[in-house]
């Protein structure tokens, strides 16, 4: 069987989210902008595994659009808190 590398790179994602999730909040005592990085970062590694179970060729391009759009999110989250 061949390696996903969407699958392995949005759960690698996940875990250094989680990972800074924790920094952020325990460090540095931040809490409201690392909470939603949490969930949109982590999101993405769901999204693409609900596609390998799609009921269609439709569902699955459905989530992962879906899983774009938590990037995206994920990637705005990065951005303030960068600033």
């Amino acid at each position: 069987m061949a390696d996903n590398v969407i699958k392995s790179k949005s759960f690698d994602f996940a875990l250094r989210i989680v990972k800074l999730y924790h920094y952020l909040s325990q460090e540095k005592r931040e809490y409201v902008l690392s909470k939603q990085l949490l969930r949109s970062g982590t999101a993405i590694g769901a999204l693409v595994r609900e596609a390998e179970q799609a009921g269609s060729k439709l569902d699955f391009i459905h989530k992962f659009a879906i899983a774009q759009k938590e990037a995206n999110e994920s990637d705005y989250w990065l951005e303030l808190l960068y600033q």
